[in-house]
Order: C-alpha cells, then sequence, then structure tokens
C-alpha cells in the first residue's frame, strides 16, 4: 500500500505540478518547505546536524535559519524537477552558468572521456538536461533500483527523457558499460558525496571522517579520463549557477588503494569548498560522518528514517578484480525525505 501510495504522489507531481503557472509552482515549494521546517521531522534537524560541521560557528538561531534556507532550496530542486520535462530549449539554455565549463568541453573535443563527479547541491537534473539538450553532449548516469518498481521506471524514464543514459546499479557491469563509454571519449556524471557502504573510501570532510564512493577515481585509473569535481548553487536569480574544479589528477606514486584515497580525498575537498561557500543549497538530509554512524552514538539512537533516495548516480566501489554495489536490499523512496 505504502509503495503505491508513493509512486502516486511522485505521479501526482510530475503531471500536477508540471500543470501550474511557474510562480504558483515557486509559492507552492515554498510553502511546502516552510511547513515541513516547521514541523522539524528527522531530516530537518539531521540537515541541521550536517549543517554544524559546515558552519561551525553558527549559533542555534543562523543554524535554524540556514536549514529554513535549505528546505527551499531542496524544494525548489523538485518544482523544478517536476517541470523541467516541459521546459523548451530557450529556457533551458538560459537556466544554467557553469563557470569553467571549457574544463570538461576542451576534454570531449580532444576525445578524452571524463568523470563529473557531484555533491547533492542545487538541481543536478537540470545540469544534467543542460548538458545534453544546450551543448549536445550525451552523458551516462547510473540508478538505484527502487521500490515501486514503478517509481524506478517513472525515474529512468524522466531521465533518459532529458538526453541522458541510465545503467542500472548492478555492480561489475555497469562499471565496464561506465569505463567502455570514458575510453571512447564519453562522460559519466555520478553523485558521488554520500557513501555508508564498508568498502567506501575513507576521507577527512570538514575535519571529521566519512566514506565516499570511490567509482569516480577508479574509473579516471583505469580510463585515462578526467576526473573533474562539480559544485551548484542557486542564488537570487532563476539561473543556477556552477564551477568546475581543476581535473584530479592520479598520482604517479603508490598502490591503486593508495592512488584511489588520494583522489577520492581531493574529490571531497572540491566538494567542501562549494558547500562551504553554498551550505543552504547541500541538500544532505540524511547522516554522512562516521560519528553519527557509530552505534549507540546519540545520534544514530534518533529518529532518522527519512527514506531512501530517488536514483542518484553513485557509482558502486570496485574492488580489485570486480565491482561490488554499494548497497543490498532496494529500498522504498517516500516522497520529500531525501534527495534523488
Amino acid at each position: 500500500m505504502r509503495e503505491r501510495l508513493t509512486g502516486s504522489l511522485y505521479g501526482l507531481g510530475w503531471t500536477a505540478v508540471r500543470r501550474l503557472p511557474e510562480r504558483s509552482s515557486v509559492r507552492l515549494g515554498r510553502a511546502i518547505a516552510d511547513r515541513a521546517w516547521k514541523r522539524r521531522g528527522a531530516g530537518v534537524r539531521q540537515l541541521e546536524a550536517n549543517l554544524a560541521r559546515v558552519v561551525p560557528d553558527a549559533s542555534a538561531a543562523q543554524l535554524a535559519e540556514l536549514s529554513k534556507a535549505g528546505m527551499r532550496s531542496y524544494l525548489r530542486y523538485w518544482m523544478e524537477s517536476f517541470r523541467l520535462p516541459a521546459w523548451d530549449p530557450h529556457r533551458l539554455s538560459r537556466s544554467v552558468e557553469i563557470t569553467d565549463i571549457h574544463r570538461m568541453t576542451d576534454s570531449v573535443a580532444a576525445g578524452r572521456g571524463v568523470v563529473l563527479a557531484l555533491p547533492h547541491m542545487a538541481n543536478w537534473d537540470l545540469a544534467g538536461a543542460w548538458l545534453a539538450g544546450h551543448l549536445n553532449i550525451p552523458f551516462t548516469t547510473v540508478a538505484e533500483r527502487l521500490k515501486p518498481e514503478t517509481l524506478y521506471d517513472r525515474f529512468v524514464a524522466y531521465r533518459e527523457g532529458l538526453g541522458m543514459e541510465v545503467l542500472p546499479h548492478t555492480g561489475a557491469t555497469t562499471f565496464g558499460t561506465l569505463a567502455r563509454r570514458l575510453r571512447a571519449g564519453g562522460v559519466v556524471a555520478l553523485v558521488a558525496d554520500r557513501d555508508l557502504s564498508a568498502s567506501g573510501v575513507e576521507v577527512s570532510f570538514f575535519g571529521e571522517p566519512t566514506r565516499m564512493p570511490g567509482g569516480p577515481a577508479l574509473l579516471a585509473q583505469q580510463t585515462g579520463a578526467l576526473l573533474l569535481p562539480v559544485n551548484l548553487w542557486f542564488d537570487d536569480t532563476p539561473v543556477m549557477k556552477g564551477l568546475v574544479h581543476p581535473p584530479v589528477e592520479v598520482p604517479q606514486t603508490g598502490t591503486r588503494k593508495e592512488r584511489t584515497a588520494a583522489m577520492t580525498q581531493r574529490m571531497a575537498d572540491g566538494f567542501a569548498a562549494g558547500i562551504a561557500a553554498h551550505p543552504q543549497d547541500w541538500h544532505m538530509l540524511q547522516r554522512l560522518w562516521l560519528a553519527d554512524l557509530e552505534p549507540g552514538s546519540a545520534r544514530d539512537r534518533a529518529p532518522t528514517d527519512i527514506g531512501a533516495a530517488p536514483p542518484d548516480g553513485r557509482l558502486p566501489e570496485a574492488q580489485p578484480s570486480d565491482v561490488q554495489p554499494t548497497q543490498g536490499q532496494p529500498q522504498t523512496a517516500r516522497p520529500g525525505s531525501e534527495q534523488p
């Protein structure tokens, strides 16, 4: 019953919100965000706990205002995403501005593959649609299978309709396909700021340890592709902004594990720079740092079941001879719970 309701609610968003006048959809998104923020559910509380690491000198009142802005940013993502398939090419072309995008386009023009690694900031679906629809650069991403199946199918169809090639989250087969795309000079885009599996790469993030997927670094090593961290953010205009960081170079020495760890740390540092500059646009409503995940910790005992994320493009962590998925059984997504 819950799975059918979940699928129905997302379907309502894609149909009803798309028909609203744009100003009405903006007001609706803000109203939903403010209501969720006032309720102070588990997701909002966890968002504030995460932001406290990003802005450690903020007072409780400042953190509350930042989390309110964060929920508004999060709902802006949803309202835009529901309406995105109806945008015409002109609207799409003027909705995104990415600084130093030449770091990607020059590589593609030279026939060298590119791995774009992003945190959960602003609207990564809009960035993907702009990349495919405005720059005419097709790319490949990964979607984790969800329950209900109809919701997973809808997300895949939605993203494919925006011009993305979407692969299922199936371990070695997916890794091999991504590697072939990169060796052919293609682009792979992966949201890569959260990996709670035991096989994730441990990094220092805002001064505390967490894990992030090593897949982007492994793909760059194995294929010769550029690894480019990317940050996205909103401002007071309808145009989403972004920045492509300099390439994360492959170290010349060390084992593959050591090279992967060093590259993943560099990727995390790029994410941290963007999140510190625009903390309200980081849509991290789940526990991230290892200290929050230790059994018996205060935060571990707090209610944090805010739902599984819709497909987020994370790559399964690779082992020396294979790739193993970062998650086990498929989960059920809940509307308004966590980011896609």
